[in-house]
């Protein structure tokens, strides 16, 4: 016996079966915790560590992998595009987000994971990388895909992010009144009511640092005259 275990080939052989088996009862406990119910998917409830490695490296890897084919279009630092993506990023994105002088709506405060500052996390990723997740959401976070938008205010959207950090609120409230100044997507009454008194001089109005509410998220990052309001 002792012979037949110093033969190299028995010790790999070994190790094999050992590895294997490992593996299968790590598959097997798996499943009796996910079947008896023991995980808690309660988004009050934070991941467990490993969990939560988990998912974070496969989110990363993921987006790397899936970005790298995809060429950037040129003038992504033109005017338009970064108000475009202003609109967009002021309609889709602030009520979650938060925008510069814009808290978080209440419906950030309750998803799990927290959505982040893109102000921050917008620098860790490059244009392509950026544009495959704002056109194809993330699993498992409550970003959602905007591919039925267009490729073009997805590219605008990035164009906006890349100017994100180090925005001041009153720069983000001259960049959304440009938007409504050159007629956005806005419903006529809300841009009337955020323009008033401000058509000339280019600045926000005092609403544009208030979230809209989760109930109507067109105009949540435009300065709604109306704060959200807690349940």
């Amino acid at each position: 016996m002792r012979a037949f275990l110093t033969r190299p080939h028995a010790r790999w052989r070994i190790a094999l079966e050992m590895l294997v088996l490992g593996f299968v009862l790590a598959i097997v406990c798996g499943a009796l915790v996910i079947y008896a119910g023991a995980y808690d998917v309660a988004a009050t409830r934070h991941h467990w560590p490993l969990t939560e490695w988990v998912l974070d490296t496969a989110r990363i890897r993921s987006i790397k992998t899936h970005a790298a084919g995809i060429t950037a279009p040129p003038g992504l630092d033109d005017q338009a595009k970064i108000l475009m993506g202003t609109e967009h990023f002021a309609d889709h994105c602030a009520i979650c987000h938060g925008a510069p002088g814009v808290p978080k709506g209440d419906i950030a405060h309750g998803l799990y994971p927290q959505p982040p500052d893109l102000a921050v996390t917008s620098k860790r990723y490059t244009d392509t990388e950026l544009f495959w997740i704002v056109k194809h959401g993330i699993k498992m976070t409550g970003m959602p895909g905007w591919a039925d938008h267009g490729d073009d205010e997805l590219w605008a959207t990035v164009a906006f992010l890349k100017k994100l950090p180090g925005m001041t609120p009153e720069e983000y409230g001259k960049l959304v009144m440009q938007v409504m100044s050159h007629g956005g997507q806005q419903h006529p009454q809300d841009r009337a009511t955020i323009g008033q008194g401000h058509e000339h001089d280019g600045t926000a109005p005092p609403s544009a640092v208030q979230p809209g509410s989760p109930k109507d998220h067109s105009m949540s990052g435009m300065g709604q005259g109306t704060p959200a309001k807690r349940d």
